[in-house]
């Protein structure tokens, strides 16, 4: 698996940086998983996509996660505990299915604490893209056609749980500069130049690695 580029990329809600990891997948000529993830684990676990999909990315469901911040009483603890373990569940098998990914060749991942998972990798490059929140707002505004007052919740509600997510699982700072290779803020470079800034810093990457491995072969 070492000799294979992992790209793995979180990004802000609203920063378009779905997009970009699609379009940074195409331009390298690689494939990109995201949302397939959570099928994979479905059909690996057994248990429906549909709930799967209900839980995913929400850590705050999670019975540990209730003890952690005194949440937990006992009229919750069944629902808590039975969440626990669904939303325990999927996280194990999202990790098999991107772990799989990983080991069949070169690709994008987005999202799910990709970065974290495949953090033993070599070949791992871990992108984090973020953008101010005037721009985040807007993109959202235009994107789910909805007012400014609902575009800043879900802006904020949205990259909360995300950041709750990866913190739980990982025990990290989502969007921590020193918990990424890199940061691109799509607000001030848009989504083309962004593309380009990422696969550049691919291919100097691969460039490298390539050198030093020549070097070892000496």
């Amino acid at each position: 698996m070492g000799s294979h580029t992992i790209i793995a990329i979180n990004r802000e809600y609203g920063s378009n940086g779905r997009i970009v990891g699609l379009e940074v997948a195409r331009k390298l000529g690689i494939p990109s998983h995201g949302d397939d993830i959570v099928g994979l684990a479905s059909q690996y676990s057994g248990i429906d996509e549909d709930f799967f999909k209900k839980i995913d990315e929400r850590p705050t469901d999670s019975f540990l996660f209730m003890l952690a911040n005194n949440a937990f009483t006992i009229g919750s603890s069944i629902g808590a505990y039975q969440s626990s373990l669904s939303s325990d569940m999927l996280f194990t098998k999202q990790s098999e299915v991107i772990r799989k990914f990983a080991e069949d060749g070169d690709c994008v991942i987005l999202g799910r604490c990709g970065n974290y998972i495949l953090r033993d990798e070599p070949g791992l490059i871990s992108v984090f893209i973020t953008a101010d929140d005037e721009f985040k707002i807007k993109t959202v505004m235009e994107r789910e056609e909805v007012d400014r007052r609902e575009a800043i919740k879900r802006v904020r509600t949205m990259n909360r749980r995300r950041a709750n997510y990866y913190g739980y699982y990982s025990g990290r700072e989502w969007g921590a500069c020193k918990t990424y290779d890199f940061m691109v803020n799509t607000g001030k470079l848009g989504i083309e130049t962004a593309v380009d800034v990422i696969c550049n810093y691919v291919e100097i990457v691969k460039s490298r690695r390539g050198q030093m491995e020549e070097r070892g072969n000496d």
